[in-house]
């Protein structure tokens, strides 16, 4: 069953630090070391190979478990137990009396990829992969929603802030929280991995096919190998052209941190979600053997409260599960920069509004007072309406 992407770059594009003009003003550290210049208005649509059964929690969760459910219950327990788990109080994530209701036939789960230097996955770590998975537990359906992380949202305790900064201040509770709060969700379960630990996991897997679209994603390309190579103490082999090529670990995740081509911030995201799906199609040529060895590898690696009981709960699903078609979110953005520079959602209450009418069918959708006040917070401090 294939999936498509769906992709809109109605957003202002980045520009890398070493065009930037040093004498202007409007950028401030790290954070903004981007985006000059015109709004791309172009909109795009690419079909790509899709996650089929298994691309539902990133790498780790159901992936393997198709393969191994024969082995019986005690077996994936004891493949789970070597998790990072935690227990969070679900009476804190702001899960609304109206999305428990309109929601209650998806099962959505949070997927942060934060840039960790270690295994601690907790607070203090920036999740710049924010991806939600939306089971429709009638159909079968799975959807995967990005949500771009200098997105301008309410982030409780902090006020306004890029949405990437609520893991940082309050770990996966907050995060969720602030998804739920700002897009009338009811997120309750969630997967953090160390987005670095994915140049491991895919030399693991003996590399993935990645299609090299031109020779200015090349270069940059190129150039994120040597930061990547440093920081995992691996190999800084470059690649050598374009078109299709097979990536070691340390290229996949240069390749997946892509973001001063056109579309930046916007594009990057759709590159992450094409390493997960070549990592996907990897693993799916694996042997049983090699698979539970990947499991062994990957599981200290992830943070989640999801239990392997959730998990096997889930198997007799598996089957029918099937790919929609994913989308990057918020649908429309303008930049400003405040102290640092933002993604500011044109409004947030009809980004909110086109969401839940496209992914979940509520036509007559209408947000809670919650996504309101904070859409009005908004463009009072931005002055952006449309």
């Amino acid at each position: 069953m294939e999936g498509k992407h769906s992709t809109n770059y109605n957003n202002e594009n980045y520009v890398p630090k070493a065009f930037r003009n040093k004498q202007n003003n409007n950028y401030y550290g790290r954070e903004n070391e981007r985006r000059e210049g015109k709004m791309a208005n172009k909109k795009t649509k690419k079909k790509r190979k899709g996650l089929k059964i298994f691309g539902i929690i990133v790498l780790i969760l159901i992936i393997m478990l198709g393969a191994i459910v024969g082995a019986g219950y005690w077996f994936i327990s004891d493949k789970f137990s070597k998790m990072q788990q935690v227990d969070i109080n679900e009476e804190e994530l702001n899960v609304s009396a109206q999305a428990e209701e309109n929601l209650s036939e998806y099962r959505n789960i949070a997927i942060f990829g934060v840039d960790s230097r270690s295994n601690n996955l907790e607070q203090g770590n920036r999740s710049d992969c924010i991806i939600i998975a939306s089971i429709n537990n009638n159909t079968k359906e799975v959807r995967l929603i990005s949500v771009y992380r200098d997105t301008y949202v309410q982030i409780e305790g902090h006020g306004l802030d890029k949405i990437t900064h609520a893991y940082s201040y309050g770990s996966a509770p907050l995060a969720i929280k602030t998804l739920n709060t700002n897009l009338d969700l009811n997120i309750k379960e969630f997967v953090t991995v160390n987005f670095d630990s994915v140049a491991e996991a895919v030399d693991q897997l003996g590399g993935v096919n990645i299609n090299i679209e031109s020779q200015e994603e090349l270069k940059y390309l190129n150039s994120y190998i040597d930061e990547t190579a440093k920081v995992t103490g691996k190999s800084n082999a470059k690649v050598s052209g374009t078109g299709r090529q097979h990536l070691n670990g340390v290229q996949a995740v240069a390749y997946s941190r892509i973001r001063y081509t056109a579309g930046g911030d916007y594009k990057r995201t759709e590159r992450m979600r094409t390493v997960i799906e070549a990592m996907v199609d990897k693993i799916k040529t694996k042997s049983i053997g090699e698979i539970n060895s990947f499991i062994d590898f990957m599981m200290p690696k992830v943070y989640t409260n999801i239990t392997a009981g959730d998990i096997i709960s889930l198997l007799p699903s598996v089957a029918s599960f099937k790919i929609g078609e994913s989308l990057g979110w918020p649908y429309n953005t303008k930049g400003i920069t405040l102290d640092r520079w933002y993604g500011v959602p044109i409004t947030l209450e009809s980004n909110v509004t086109k969401l839940h009418q496209e992914l979940f069918g509520e036509t007559d959708y209408t947000p809670t007072q919650d996504v309101k006040t904070i859409s009005n917070q908004i463009i009072n401090k931005t002055g952006y309406r449309k």
